[in-house]
Parts: C-alpha cells; structure tokens; sequence
C-alpha cells in the first residue's frame, strides 16, 4: 500500500508540472470569451480571419487586394471585448458596449471599397466604435481622423490605437455631424452609423473628386447604404447603394 500510494502521488505530480509546462510554453493563448474554460491561441483566430475573408468577402465580390489583406492582418478580436471574443470572426455585427455593435466583416470590406482610397489619402471616419474600422484604414490610406460621441468608449479606443501602434489614427470626441473642419478637406468620409439625413458639414468637407459612404434612415426601419460622390466642378451625386441595418448616429 506505501508503495502505490508513492506511485500515485508521484504520478501526480508528473501531470501537474506537465501542465505547467505547457501553460507557461503557449504564450500566445488568449481568452476568447473571458473565463478559464475557454481559451483559443492566437494561431487558431489568424485562421478565421483567414477564412473570414475567403468566405465572407472575397466570395461576396470584394476584390480589391490591399482591403483583402488589411482584413486578414488586423486581428478583430482585439477589438471586441472579451465577453463576445467567441464571435470575432462571424458573419454578423457583434456588441462593443455602450449600446454599439462593431459592423459585419463584410460590410467593412464592402464600404472601404466604395471609397476607392489611394495610398495618399486622408480620411474622416465619423463612429469610431471601438476602433476596427479605422485600423483597417490606417493600413490602406496616409492618415484617418475619426470621431466618437460617446466619451468613455472613444477615451477607450485611442487607448487601444495607440496600444496597437495604429499611429496615423486621430480619435476626437464630438459630434460626427458637424465633420472635423480643421483637417477638412478629405478624400473620403466613411459614416458607421445610420444618420436622419446626409449632413451638410460632411458634404462640405469632402474634396473634389472626393467620395463619402453613409447609411441614410431611421433607427427601426432597413436604411439606405448612400455613395455621396463630389465631381471637379463640386457637383455633388448621390446614389443608394445597398439596404443596410446600423445602430444610430448620435448627436449632441
């Protein structure tokens, strides 16, 4: 008996610094939902992103090459909380807190395409949310300045920005509806949330040439996906795009 009981307390603890090891060797686990029983490695979210982009973009007729990339590369899940991690790579918004989803894949792709952004551009992103959409701009453009009215997630947001080194990202807090006339005029203006109507400041700001993207419509209701489009001549064209479901733009 004094020798099994050696034998299974050995035993023990063989398995137990077993496990240490393999604990303290996978330094690359992160929580995917925030508790202890559910764990997904770094590896295994590079490959949903990877089939995020196949089966959720690139098969919906994106194709432009640069926004393929710029969404296989920025890790999403870093930008969810880690409550809905589980849901990073999903075809589907997902909640960011304060009553504020971060868009479908797809629909980032999708209206990063409209803009047609060049190497150069400068950008006004009006909705930084949690700061997704932005991160995938900084990766194609010069410079994005972009605007959150709530205080707390946006204080939040240029955290994890800067934290990430995203450092061609300018959050300010404020009122989206009004542009950011100190940076104005830009290339492109991307809107992630519904507005009532197509605010006069943003059509202001846009450059010549230049092109916005905006859902246009009422909070209960399916909203217009708008292509706000500014000729040489300052000519403004409007066309409705696709149908499209956001959380409200805010105003102050």
């Amino acid at each position: 008996m004094k020798i099994s009981a050696v034998v299974f307390i050995a035993s023990c603890t063989v398995a137990v610094i077993f496990c240490i090891i393999l604990l303290i060797g996978n330094k690359n686990m992160v929580s995917a939902m925030g508790g202890a029983n559910s764990v997904v490695d770094e590896d295994t979210f590079r490959r949903q992103r990877k089939r995020m982009v196949e089966e959720q973009i690139a098969y919906r007729g994106v194709k432009d090459k640069k926004i393929l990339e710029a969404m296989e590369s920025v890790p999403r899940h870093l930008f969810i909380p880690e409550e809905n991690r589980l849901y990073s790579y999903y075809d589907q918004p997902v909640p960011i807190g304060f009553g504020q989803t971060i868009s479908q894949p797809y629909i980032v792709a999708f209206m990063t395409e409209l803009l047609q952004l060049g190497d150069d551009a400068v950008v006004l992103e009006v909705g930084t949310g949690s700061g997704y959409q932005a991160a995938i701009l900084a990766r194609l453009v010069k410079q994005v300045y972009t605007i959150e009215i709530i205080e707390d997630l946006g204080k939040e947001t240029r955290k994890r920005l800067k934290m990430l080194d995203y450092n061609n990202v300018e959050v300010m807090i404020g009122d989206g509806y009004k542009g950011w006339q100190e940076h104005a005029p830009f290339d492109a203006i991307i809107v992630t949330a519904a507005a009532e109507h197509i605010p006069q400041p943003l059509i202001d700001q846009m450059k010549p040439g230049g092109r916005m993207v905006i859902p246009v419509g009422g909070v209960y209701v399916v909203q217009d996906l708008m292509l706000i489009t500014k000729d040489a001549s300052s000519k403004v064209i409007k066309e409705s795009v696709i149908p499209v479901r956001f959380v409200p733009l805010l105003r102050k």
